[in-house]
């Protein structure tokens, strides 16, 4: 039998991975020209850009190229692991875990995973409960994303179905 042993490790040590970054790229798919990608949402462009490195929102008729849409997602993915890891002191994940959670905040935002119960869970060191939280992210514009056939946000919930069961093979 071949047995893994994984480890948690503490979340400022660690950073997304290639694998992570390439998933989250994938999901957020290319946008030259800024879009509103569901209704209620803000204008992004890239892959899922809202806003340039200094703050900057996104507006609508802004454009892109692919390989300054990559350098501004890795730029905003570097600011956000800092605070992403800041507001975890103590914290230790496995690597998958991280993944998921750095995906969940490039699509959410640091201030809602801020304010979020997958954050207040891994603090208390419920790890599964976290997993089953980021379930709760499935509205946009408060039109439930999970609603059966919808046309207007199923990959909102689909992600996070997505998201949910990575973060569950990791427990």
């Amino acid at each position: 039998m071949n047995l893994v042993i994984r480890q948690r490790i503490a979340v400022a040590v660690l950073s997304l991975s290639a694998a992570g970054f390439a998933s989250w790229q994938a999901s957020e798919g290319f946008a030259p020209v800024a879009v509103i990608p569901t209704k209620g949402d803000v204008p992004t462009l890239g892959h899922g850009s809202t806003r340039y490195e200094d703050g900057t929102p996104v507006r609508m008729g802004d454009t892109i190229t692919p390989v300054r849409a990559e350098v501004l997602a890795r730029n905003l993915n570097s600011q956000a692991e800092k605070q992403f890891a800041a507001s975890l002191p103590g914290v230790t994940l496995h690597q998958t875990e991280f993944d998921v959670y750095m995906d969940f905040v490039g699509q959410y935002g640091i201030g809602t995973w801020l304010k979020g119960s997958p954050r207040r869970d891994l603090l208390a060191g419920n790890y599964a409960q976290a997993c089953h939280d980021l379930l709760k992210y499935k509205f946009a514009a408060g039109f439930d994303c999970s609603t059966p056939g919808n046309k207007r946000c199923w990959g909102v919930w689909s992600r996070q179905l997505e998201r949910h069961a990575k973060c569950m093979g990791a427990q």
